[in-house]
């Protein structure tokens, strides 16, 4: 039996003292074991109570103690995030700081080289025309004077300062004696010198004076020739010698003639098909092929496709010399005639004897043992002629000739038989429809003057031999590649289409040729109005933009306040040095003045260190580096320059301002241009993130995709970079195609890339954007392009290509890489290994659209179809960051160090 006392102190003896057993400590009084007795012990009772007192003191100690531990534990991780966040903004504000140094250097070097070279501010010409008290007197012409004209005796150059644009004035055609045209020629002649913007109607300003002049709707007898010396003198601006006068004697029938022959037509120039080599005044007159095609817009409707390169027959031709007909009927009916008989028969003319001679080689070709096929017809059916003319006339009716020339590889072109004839209506119009019809011209006599031919070069289009080489024509005919073949096809295609098909380009073509003789600059571009969407009262709100997380801590570039590229900068040499370049490669545009192009050429690479250094940034001052050197400056073969983004939007407010916000701190960023292409204005509660950089919202006029690629005026860069409004590029992957764009001026170069493949089903092309080794687009939803071919897009792509990009509200990006490709016969280049984008939260985007990809396989078809071809070109080529995947020493630092 134990007491109380003594079980609660043995129970303590043993450890058994928690206050959860002490709670369940329960003492039964019937219990035989326990001795109540021990209740008694007041002395043992107070003890306990004193220990249990010391207990709870304890306790309470050791609660205290464990939450001021985790209190410090708590601390102690705050400390060390507040550690490593100091770190880290310690980085971002050496990285700013840096940038800031760079740009403050940047900026000490630009006010010095505005100080010391006392740059001049370029803008585009301003014209400087002539007045009435311009006319400088020259020499009254001598009886013979007007056949022995050229630039430096009769022309007036007092007239035509280089800063006066070249104004143009017409005589109305109306009021003008001896004005009895043919229609056609009247109405779309006096409507094509209308639409160019050369024509002014103020003679006292004008450099040169046009007077359209030629035979009737019938055809009016040659040799009146009083009433032509009339017509010129009756001139309202003739000024006694006609100077600074340009005669049109366009026809639009075989049967046009010289109406000039014998004439005494003074100082003026002459534009015709007509001429004899004693008439002809070479840098003074002008060779035109006649007005066959239609008054003006887009010509491709009726042309061919380009490829394939080989035809049905390997070359073509319908012909008849009238004064040879009988002869070579007799000829073909009786082969076994005697030879002393067939000599008998030939004509005393000595060239006509040589066209004889010249047939009979042709003829033998359609005997060859090869596979080629030719047709070769020299006489017509029918019989009969324009008269007994000294020239090959030209045989069957229009649409025969269309489909054998839309058979034939080469199209023959035999010159007159008389050398003396330079040029004449029939040799001109078979020029045009070969090479409209995509035949490569083959001109057996090399005596003879083509169209345009001081500013054309006709080598890249037509073979062009003497008739002697007629035997050995099936040689050089077979010994022409098909690459050679679809070059000069293509070439030809775009002559045709750029400065000869209808009336229209043809006189614009007319005036350039002349304007670029005197080396008077022309115009500069039209460009687009950049209204602001606000009202001229209403300020946007403005909030900051704080990027809490950026995509890199690199220092990528100096901040620096927005310029504008150099602009005009070779308004007298770019036409003078690159004439050749504007008219005869698939850029060709010689009509405008563009303020910079793609091909303008880089200066030697020590120019920037030897007397040129003015807007140059090498990288460490020339002695190179990577890393921190690199980031400093652009470097690079052109001096300091901007990009601006050109962003399209549609209500999408909030994503449009989470894409501006991301731009922040962005290096190298003039401006932001956002194209707003709704017709609900913002709302103006919207608060615009303040990027340090002007953000003009251009009010479209219609809802179009074409607008993302017009020149607007507020653009002040070479470089712009098309954006959507919803794709997320880091500032780091920018900086990069800006920086590869300097070296690829000519080319869209961007991040995501696309190609086109070949339907095996259907013979036609597929749009395809899964992952591929081989590419042949860059979505302009993010990619540098030069603002040149903005204009181009807006203005000299055909218009059908701009109304199917409507029509589908699709395929502008594809619009876009077919122009370029075409006009540089180079692919795009796609930098860094990103291939899409994606935009969480986004609202769904037109290519979720089940008929897209069936519009975009449409618009690649029917592109090519427009161009005859397809230009698209297929490159295994990316540009990745150098240094990105090499290990570099400690104290060295890579270009970019995430891409």
């Amino acid at each position: 039996m134990v007491s109380v006392c003594a079980h609660f102190f043995l129970t303590r003896a043993v450890g058994e003292s928690s206050l959860v057993q002490e709670r369940h400590l329960l003492l039964d009084p019937s219990d035989p074991m326990v001795d109540l007795s021990g209740l008694k012990c007041d002395s043992a009772r107070s003890r306990v109570q004193e220990l249990l007192s010391i207990k709870a003191s304890v306790l309470n100690e050791l609660r205290d103690l464990e939450q001021h531990r985790q209190q410090l534990q708590e601390s102690i991780a705050s400390a060390t995030n507040r550690v490593e966040s100091l770190r880290q903004e310690e980085a971002r504000i050496r990285t700013e700081l840096d940038r800031l140094k760079t740009s403050v250097e940047q900026a000490l070097l630009t006010q010095r080289e505005v100080f010391e070279k006392n740059m001049p501010q370029i803008v585009a010409p301003k014209r400087i025309t002539a007045t009435s008290l311009d006319d400088v007197p020259l020499p009254p012409p001598s009886p013979h004077a007007s056949s022995r004209c050229r630039m430096h005796s009769c022309f007036d150059y007092s007239r035509c300062s280089l800063l006066s644009g070249f104004p143009v004035y017409t005589y109305d055609l109306d009021s003008q004696r001896g004005s009895d045209l043919e229609a056609f020629v009247k109405i779309t002649v006096s409507q094509a010198l209308g639409y160019n913007s050369l024509v002014t109607p103020d003679p006292s300003r004008a450099c040169v004076f046009v007077a359209l002049l030629g035979e009737g709707a019938g055809g009016a007898a040659e040799g009146d020739r009083a009433d032509v010396e009339s017509t010129l003198h009756s001139l309202s601006h003739w000024n006694g010698d006609g100077r600074n006068h340009v005669l049109l004697n366009l026809g639009r029938t075989f049967y046009s003639h010289n109406i000039f022959e014998g004439v005494n037509t003074g100082r003026a120039m002459i534009v015709q098909s007509h001429f004899n080599s004693h008439s002809f005044r070479p840098g003074f007159d002008l060779v035109s092929p006649p007005l066959l095609g239609l008054p003006g817009g887009d010509l491709w409707k009726d042309l061919p496709p380009i490829v394939p390169a080989k035809r049905k027959y390997l070359m073509s031709y319908q012909g008849e010399l009238p004064r040879l007909r009988n002869h070579l009927e007799k000829k073909e009916g009786d082969d076994t005639r005697e030879t002393d008989d067939t000599e008998r028969t030939l004509p005393s003319n000595p060239y006509l004897r040589e066209e004889i001679t010249l047939v009979g080689e042709l003829t033998k070709l359609e005997r060859t043992h090869t596979d080629d096929r030719f047709f070769l017809r020299f006489t017509c059916q029918g019989g009969g002629g324009y008269g007994d003319l000294e020239e090959w006339r030209i045989c069957e009716t229009e649409d025969d000739r269309t489909q054998v020339l839309r058979d034939s590889t080469f199209a023959l072109v035999l010159a007159p038989p008389s050398p003396l004839q330079a040029s004449t209506v029939m040799l001109q119009a078979r020029v045009f429809e070969a090479i409209k019809l995509g035949a490569v011209p083959v001109i057996l006599g090399n005596h003879i003057q083509l169209p345009l031919s001081e500013t054309i070069d006709w080598r890249k289009i037509a073979i062009v031999l003497p008739k002697a080489r007629v035997t050995e024509l099936h040689f050089l005919l077979r010994s022409v590649s098909d690459g050679d073949v679809l070059l000069m096809r293509r070439q030809a295609r775009v002559v045709w289409e750029r400065f000869l098909g209808s009336t229209q380009v043809l006189m614009d073509s007319i005036l350039a040729v002349l304007r670029q003789r005197l080396n008077i600059p022309p115009l500069p571009p039209p460009l687009e109005p950049s209204p602001s969407v606000f009202n001229a009262s209403f300020m946007p709100l403005k909030t900051d933009a704080n990027i809490l997380d950026p995509d890199t801590d690199e220092n990528l570039g100096p901040i620096e306040p927005p310029f504008p590229s150099p602009a005009f900068t070779r308004n007298y040499t770019g036409p003078l040095l690159q004439a050749y370049e504007l008219w005869n490669t698939h850029a060709a545009d010689p009509f405008l003045l563009h303020p910079a192009r793609p091909t303008d050429p880089p200066a030697p690479t020590e120019a920037k260190f030897s007397g040129s250094a003015l807007g140059f940034r090498p990288i460490a001052s020339g002695a190179g580096g990577s890393g921190k050197e690199f980031s400093e400056s652009l470097g690079g073969n052109w001096p300091r320059e901007q990009f601006t983004i050109v962003m399209l939007t549609y209500e999408r407010e909030q994503v449009l301002l989470n894409s501006l916000a991301r731009l922040y701190g962005l290096p190298y960023l003039n401006k932001v241009i956002v194209v707003w292409n709704s017709p609900r204005p913002p709302a103006e509660d919207l608060r615009w993130p303040d990027i340090k950089v002007p953000i003009q919202v251009v009010r479209a006029e219609r809802n179009s995709l074409n607008n993302r690629f017009l020149p607007y005026s507020e653009i002040d860069t070479d470089a712009v970079l098309s954006v959507d409004d919803d794709a997320h590029l880091r500032h780091d992957e920018i900086v990069f195609g800006f920086r590869v764009w300097r070296e690829e001026r000519d080319r869209i170069v961007g991040f995501p890339g696309r190609y086109h493949a070949w339907d095996l089903n259907y013979a036609g092309w597929l749009y395809n954007s899964n992952y591929s080794c081989e590419l042949s687009m860059v979505l302009t939803g993010a990619a540098f392009f030069h603002k040149y071919y903005s204009t181009m897009y807006s203005h000299s792509m055909p218009q059908a290509i701009r109304d199917k990009v409507d029509e589908y509200v699709n395929c502008e990006d594809i619009a876009m890489n077919f122009l370029v490709s075409h006009i540089t016969r180079k692919p795009p280049v796609k930098v860094t290994s990103r291939w899409t984008f994606r935009c969480p939260g986004c609202p769904v985007s037109l290519s979720e659209d089940d008929s897209h990809f069936t519009e975009r396989h449409a618009c690649i078809n029917f592109f090519s179809q427009v161009y005859g071809y397809n230009p698209l070109l297929n490159t295994q080529y990316r540009v990745d960051s150098v240094l990105f995947k090499t290990r570099l020493p400690h104290d060295k630092q890579k270009c970019f160090k995430f891409i």
